[in-house]
């Protein structure tokens, strides 16, 4: 399977526009209809995670679990699998969460990566290896131009680790600090992306 990010020389595979927003699968986490509502205006940036787990699975399984009081937990909108199969977990026009600061302006998308796991914060396991694969870069495209389409505000394009600079002590040695989030790392094909649908790259201000 080819995959971007094992050669960043090569050129986008051609591929199928989606036609359809019913080739989005809809399947809502159970606490969707507690998270806060939003208008599409509010909407201008697109923050691209990768959800540094095993699979698919997985990930719901964590984005299920609910951490706050309200009953919600931690989520992108979006999911897309190595092979490009597109999941929607939590409506755009609701607040999900997933970045910290950015949640009632931006929409989540994550990319099934393994990236540090399973020991994100270890101090010697910082560096992240997976490449994206075609079929789901592809899909992310594709997603994004539907994006665009339904949410004419949406402008702006960002990865977690360019929002959320934080830094952890790591887990093997308390005096060295890692950062918090690195997603999605060095494999994610930026100027790929960036080529194929124009959205402006977040610069901090």
């Amino acid at each position: 399977m080819t995959a971007y990010g094992s050669n960043p020389a090569a050129s986008p595979p051609g591929h199928a526009k989606l036609a359809r927003m019913n080739d989005i699968h809809a399947c809502p986490l159970p606490y969707e209809s507690l998270l806060p509502v939003r208008l599409p205006e509010q909407v201008d940036l697109v923050v691209i995670h990768c959800t540094e787990l095993p699979d698919l699975a997985t990930a719901r399984e964590y984005g299920e679990k609910a951490l706050y009081d309200s009953g919600v937990g931690n989520s992108g909108h979006y999911y897309v699998d190595r092979d490009g199969t597109l999941l929607c977990y939590v409506d755009p026009l609701r607040v999900a969460n997933h970045t910290r600061g950015f949640n009632p302006r931006s929409i989540g998308i994550e990319l099934v990566n393994t990236g540090r796991f399973p020991e994100w914060f270890r101090s010697d396991n910082q560096v992240m290896t997976e490449p994206y694969p075609a079929a789901q870069i592809d899909a992310l495209c594709d997603l994004l131009a539907i994006l665009r389409e339904r949410f004419p505000s949406l402008k702006l394009i960002a990865g977690h680790e360019d929002l959320d600079l934080a830094v952890v002590p790591a887990s093997d040695d308390p005096s060295q600090s890692v950062p918090r989030k690195r997603d999605p790392g060095p494999m994610f094909p930026w100027d790929a992306v960036t080529k194929r649908v124009p959205l402006k790259r977040w610069a901090a201000p």
